[in-house]
């Protein structure tokens, strides 16, 4: 008897039958859809976009110039140059860029600065015209990280409650 069944599900198409029965069931369904430009859906404080400098209230850059970043980078992405500073010989960076062709945008940077300097902000709409602009370079993060400021300082706040 098993045959025959076989036979006339074979001859039927029943698993055809199945599939357009699911089908069928959400055609009509209600659809879920963000109009991009106009909506936003909610963003994770914990989102890993544009990289950005921070300073410190004063006004000074927060980078020690450590390498840290620079060593822990999966992509090699991250390249510093560091010297000392020309009012009190401290060790700051000269140049600090980032390749955000290569970067995979994992974090370990952020994660592995000691004094909280380099950050990943929310920035998630950029995009390059010119040959040459998917490098950041220190100017560029520093421009970006005082523009982000209040949502970074927000976003660390918020992140300190889960730890």
């Amino acid at each position: 008897m098993s045959r025959v069944k076989q036979f006339i599900k074979t001859f039927i198409l029943w698993e055809l039958l199945v599939g357009l029965k699911l089908t069928g069931r959400h055609l009509f369904a209600n659809k879920v859809t963000v109009q991009y430009p106009d909506e936003r859906i909610p963003m994770s404080p914990r989102f890993r976009g544009l990289h950005a400098l921070r300073r410190y209230p004063n006004g000074e850059e927060r980078c020690i110039a450590c390498k840290l970043c620079e060593a822990v980078c999966p992509a090699l992405a991250i390249t510093i140059d560091a010297g000392p500073r020309e009012a009190d010989g401290s060790r700051r960076t000269k140049s600090y860029e980032i390749d955000l062709f290569k970067c995979i945008f994992c974090g370990f940077c952020e994660e592995s600065c000691p004094v909280d300097s380099i950050v990943e902000t929310r920035v998630h709409e950029y995009h390059f015209e010119n040959r040459g602009e998917n490098i950041m370079t220190k100017q560029k993060l520093l421009a970006i990280g005082d523009w982000q400021e209040s949502q970074i300082a927000a976003d660390r706040a918020s992140d300190r409650a889960y730890r």
